[in-house]
């Protein structure tokens, strides 16, 4: 199992004792949020290099954890202009340095699904969607320029929500490096509880060949039907399915865990370490017994 670990949840601090910390964690692999997680290297935009992602990487290769992914949570449809292309800069900026960094992925979510629905009350889906593939496909072009993946999280509440809209990206932003962050609790909506293996398999087979990277936590409805995040293990997803479906599709994909404090996180690996082993051990019985 590749777990790896959302950096910024030990806190921003120096990139050295983030490193050490995220080892001694047990994890082999981090999520780095640049300017969430690191204190003592100016990271805004224009600030990168080759040379600081090279000394990052180092620090966390001298404790054996891997940068799986790099964060860059813009907003792609801002209403302002110039901030949104102040967030599109930022975006390019940490493509370009990605394999710098080791790694060949940066994450994004895709902003309100609300955002333009005062200015276009009966149209505000179509005029989200519509400059949301317009950033996409400018980020894309920036991403074929330098070998690299964009990994885009659909969330229940934004412009990007459902599977189906996944494809609809995919379709009309026609560049294999558009792939797909999938965080099952993220995309969980109600009306999907009935029968939550069905949800989870369906995007599977509609999308398993653009998913390239996988958040974990937990989630739960509440008596008037609030979703609250939670930590893995504590919630309502179905983590022996979901990982079953991950080892048939997914195998080796990085998994990085988010939804907990410092103190919760051992917990929570554990859990999801203890699950992943029974569900492969299960898997085998069934293919040799």
């Amino acid at each position: 199992m590749r777990q790896a670990v959302l950096s910024h949840l030990y806190g921003k601090q120096p990139v050295a004792d983030l490193a050490a910390r995220v080892a001694e964690g047990g994890f082999k692999g981090v999520q780095l949020a640049l300017a969430k997680a690191i204190s003592d290297v100016d990271t805004s935009t224009g600030k990168l290099s080759p040379g600081l992602g090279h000394m990052i990487a180092e620090q966390f290769d001298r404790h054996g954890v891997r940068i799986a992914v790099l964060g860059c949570y813009i907003d792609p449809v801002h209403p302002d202009l110039d901030i949104r292309r102040q967030e599109i800069n930022r975006f390019k900026e940490h493509l370009r340095y990605a394999r710098d960094f080791g790694c060949s992925m940066v994450a994004t979510e895709t902003g309100s699904l609300t955002t333009y629905q005062q200015a276009y009350p009966d149209s505000y889906r179509e005029v989200g969607w519509k400059v949301l593939r317009e950033t996409v496909s400018e980020l894309a072009e920036e991403a074929e320029k330098w070998g690299v993946h964009m990994a885009i999280e659909p969330v229940a509440v934004h412009t990007l929500h459902t599977a189906e809209l996944m494809e609809r990206l995919i379709e009309e932003v026609p560049s294999s490096t558009v792939g797909m962050l999938f965080d099952p609790c993220n995309m969980m909506k109600h009306e999907f509880m009935d029968d939550q293996q069905s949800f989870l398999r369906g995007v599977f087979e509609k999308l398993a060949e653009r998913i390239i990277l996988i958040h974990a936590k937990d989630f739960r409805f509440t008596e008037d039907g609030t979703k609250q995040e939670c930590v893995a293990g504590t919630g309502m997803l179905d983590y022996p399915y979901f990982f079953e479906l991950l080892q048939q599709y997914k195998p080796h994909i990085d998994i990085s865990l988010e939804g907990a404090t410092r103190e919760q996180l051992p917990e929570a690996s554990l859990y999801m370490r203890r699950i992943w082993q029974e569900t492969l051990d299960k898997r085998r019985t069934l293919t040799h017994g």
